[in-house]
Formats: C-alpha cells, sequence, structure tokens
C-alpha cells in the first residue's frame, strides 16, 4: 500500500520560506515520476515541480527561480523547498506519485496521478 506523508507547511509573510517534505512507503518503482500540486481555494489542482528518476526536473512558471524540488532516495522523501514566497502561493500543497503525465505548469495533469499525499496548508500573507 502506498503512502506518502507530508508535513512543513505553515504560515509566513511575504518573502519568507518554507520546506515541505513527503515521507513516501511502499512504491518501489525503478521507473518514476513524482511532483508536488496544489490547489489554491476556488481554483483546479495545479502541477508545481516534478522529478523523474532520471532526474529530470520541471516547474511551473510561476515557481521557476523561487522553489526547488529534491529528493532523498535513501530515506524515501521528497522535498519541496520554496522560497520568495508570495501570497499567490497560499494553497494546500499535495505531494504526488507515479504521475503519468511527468509535467508541471501548465503541461500537468492531476488526472495522471497515482497516489496523493493528505496534504498540507501553506498560507503567505502580505
Amino acid at each position: 500500500q502506498v503512502q506518502l506523508v507530508e508535513s512543513g507547511g505553515g504560515s509566513v509573510q511575504a518573502g519568507g520560506s518554507l520546506r515541505l517534505s513527503c515521507i513516501v512507503s511502499g512504491y518501489d518503482d525503478s521507473t518514476y515520476c513524482m511532483g508536488w500540486f496544489r490547489q489554491a481555494p476556488g481554483k483546479g489542482r495545479e502541477g508545481v515541480a516534478s522529478i523523474d528518476s532520471d532526474g529530470r526536473i520541471d516547474y511551473a512558471n510561476s515557481v521557476k527561480g523561487r522553489f526547488t524540488i529534491s529528493e532523498d532516495n535513501a530515506n524515501n522523501t521528497l522535498y519541496l523547498d520554496m522560497n520568495n514566497l508570495k501570497p499567490e502561493d497560499t494553497a494546500t500543497y499535495y505531494c504526488a506519485a507515479d504521475l503519468t503525465v511527468c509535467s508541471s505548469g501548465e503541461y500537468s495533469d492531476y488526472r495522471s496521478v497515482g497516489h496523493w499525499g493528505q496534504g498540507t496548508q501553506v498560507t503567505v500573507s502580505s
């Protein structure tokens, strides 16, 4: 059974930073794509960042240069480092595994996600 457990959300002021973590268990595929999605109130779920087993990384244009996705395979953990946060980054962030469409931003597809975490709230105040 695949489980994704996120942590690290919270409330910060604009310009601040947060690190999201996602501990992954039960998912053991030599070829994979994982990522982070977010959903703001009244909006659809958007792919923010993705990484595949070959190390290819993709970001939504809205977060390029500010967010960094990384993984620690030894500890089965996926990270999202978020810097220079803006109020428009306010959303619930979800860890995602087993993406069949390994892209972010306008090319992301939440329907391609095989497994979701429970979500963690990020609130950025101005």
